[in-house]
């Protein structure tokens, strides 16, 4: 099984990943994308994309060990995991989105010390972040526009043609760091024990 932590900047993925690792290592290996292939100084949509490829090719080498990913920390989004080529060999993909509101998101940032004339794209991100867990088509040329031309965006149409675009939602706005990794170990143990929505991609 992949699973995914997305969402925008701001939203809790690094800091809930380092909390849940410990409950669900060995079985399960929490990685950034960092972890898998070496970081560009100033990353791309492309490298993005190319990397979350190669995450899916390590998900798939657990795989035939029993073994599961999980990804949290970049922004990447439930269509990338999706469309990156190798991912009709997943068993599953189930996806956590987490959501946060504007003031929250804005607070979160200023906080970490982020520079503020990015703050109106990471709130921007977010509010796509929040269309995409509904519509799979919702502006994708936000992940399509100088992204990897590997990628298998039809994908995403029969996923949509057949109902299975489904993933669980979590507003982390009122919740503490440790009440979002307790909300977030649970969505991964019920998607690996098949009782949370989850995704399979087919040739």
């Amino acid at each position: 099984m992949f699973l995914l932590v997305s969402g925008a900047s701001g939203a809790g993925k690094s800091t809930a990943r380092r909390l849940v690792a410990r409950e669900l290592e060995p079985g399960v290996e929490c990685v950034e994308l960092h972890d898998v292939v070496s970081m560009p100084h100033a990353p791309t949509l492309a490298w993005r994309q190319r990397a979350t490829e190669a995450v899916v090719c390590h998900a798939l080498k657990l795989q035939e060990d029993g073994r599961h990913v999980l990804l949290a920390g970049d922004p990447v989004a439930a269509g990338e995991v999706l469309a990156a080529p190798s991912a009709d060999r997943l068993d599953g993909i189930a996806v956590c989105l987490l959501d946060v509101a504007r003031d929250t998101q804005a607070a979160r940032l200023v906080t970490r010390r982020d520079d503020p004339a990015f703050l109106v794209h990471h709130v921007a991100f977010a509010d796509w972040m929040r269309e995409h867990a509904a519509d799979p088509h919702h502006r994708l040329e936000v992940l399509q526009t100088d992204g990897w031309d590997q990628m298998c965006w039809e994908r995403l149409s029969r996923l949509d043609e057949t109902g299975r675009w489904a993933m669980h939602v979590l507003d982390t706005s009122s919740l503490t760091a440790a009440a979002v990794a307790t909300e977030l170990l649970g969505w991964c143990r019920r998607a690996l024990a098949g009782q949370a929505p989850s995704m399979h991609v087919r040739p």
